[in-house]
């Protein structure tokens, strides 16, 4: 499942527009299930800036650790803290309510530069 209106990552990272200058940011659901069961999150606090590549947390699953990737630079607005109390949502709800964090772009403009629905379909080699 790739939905059309959402941009994505070469690292299985998508970002929804929340705003003129915010995004929201979260796994995509190739991503879990490549992870397996989700059991623990690691996010960044609400004021630090990143920067497009960088870091930005961990997701631990029963297979392994990974990394969450900054999908482009910014100052992180908000944190959603329901996945850190109940990681499973990124399972559940990779596109809805299991969101990472939103994020208040240096250049709006960049989100353009990401992969559509389409080049994100062709990476996984999803159909």
């Amino acid at each position: 499942m790739v939905p059309e209106e959402l941009r994505y990552t070469e690292q299985h990272e998508w970002v929804a527009r929340t705003g003129d200058d915010t995004v929201r940011v979260g796994i995509t659901d190739y991503a879990q299930g490549q992870l397996g069961d989700v059991v623990f999150v690691q996010l960044p606090e609400v004021g630090r800036k990143v920067t497009a590549g960088d870091s930005l947390g961990e997701v631990e699953s029963t297979k392994s650790v990974s990394d969450i990737y900054a999908p482009l630079s910014g100052e992180v607005v908000a944190v959603n803290e329901a996945v850190v109390t109940a990681p499973e949502t990124i399972n559940e709800a990779p596109y809805g309510d299991g969101w990472l964090v939103e994020v208040r772009l240096d250049d709006p403009a960049s989100v353009q530069g990401l992969l559509d629905a389409a080049g994100y379909r062709d990476k996984i080699g999803e159909v």
